[in-house]
């Protein structure tokens, strides 16, 4: 354990990280999965939808490659910091930011696959539709697992976020704990309802968003606190 942080440091590394949040939330967990909705309905549904959304779906991809990027920036920045207090949650933190990256980006291949499939299908005015569908049902469910596992990451990467900054005292020890219960009602609503082949209560997802917005902007504006 080190120093800790000047109050300087603590504002300008909170400020970054609030803006890291914002841009993040943006670009890996909101806009990827609303642009990314016409292929990943379902099959075979989805078989017809490639040509129709086919800039939509990729500009959801290119998205989800900055946001996967960010997400990696923001576990090197928020380290800058957790190292002062402790290295395990530190090097914690940037291990849970770079898997979570790595399971965005196979979520992102696996929608390629999809609008593949989907392509191949309308080109080939219906032909062979059995065998399409079959094809599409499997990479269909294999994007559905790999979805379930990047929703798992996410909520590991938040939870060790949430519970660092509630342990060092980094923000209000409130709003640590409220940003701690987003992350276990989003997933027991969602990835945990999924993982038992349940459909997901979205309701219960609901509240995270409003509650990583504000810890952005409380962050923006007050920065970290520099004493514990």
């Amino acid at each position: 354990m080190e120093s800790q942080p000047s109050a300087n440091f603590a504002l300008a590394i909170g400020r970054k990280t609030g803006i890291l949040l914002l841009l993040q939330l943006i670009t890996a967990l909101i806009f990827p999965f609303v642009l990314a909705h016409p292929i990943t309905v379902g099959s075979p549904d989805f078989l017809t939808a490639g040509p129709a959304h086919a800039f939509q779906i990729r500009s959801a991809v290119v998205l989800s490659f900055a946001g996967a990027a960010l997400t990696v920036y923001l576990g090197i920045t928020v380290f800058q910091v957790l190292r002062l207090y402790s290295n395990a949650a530190a090097v914690l933190f940037v291990v849970t930011c770079a898997l979570s990256c790595v399971l965005d980006l196979v979520h992102a291949s696996t929608i390629l696959s999809l609008l593949s499939v989907s392509n191949k299908f309308v080109s080939s005015g219906s032909v062979n539709s059995d065998l399409y569908e079959i094809v599409g049902t499997a990479v269909s469910y294999a994007r559905r697992s790999v979805h379930i596992v990047q929703l798992l990451a996410i909520g590991v990467w938040m939870s060790v976020f949430y519970i660092s900054l509630f342990r060092f005292k980094l923000i209000p020890r409130g709003l640590a704990i409220v940003g701690t219960i987003g992350v276990v009602l989003q997933f027991t609503g969602v990835t945990l309802m999924m993982l038992l082949g349940y459909p997901p209560i979205g309701e219960l997802a609901m509240p995270l968003l409003p509650i990583q917005v504000t810890v952005a902007v409380w962050l923006i504006i007050k920065g970290f606190k520099d004493q514990l």
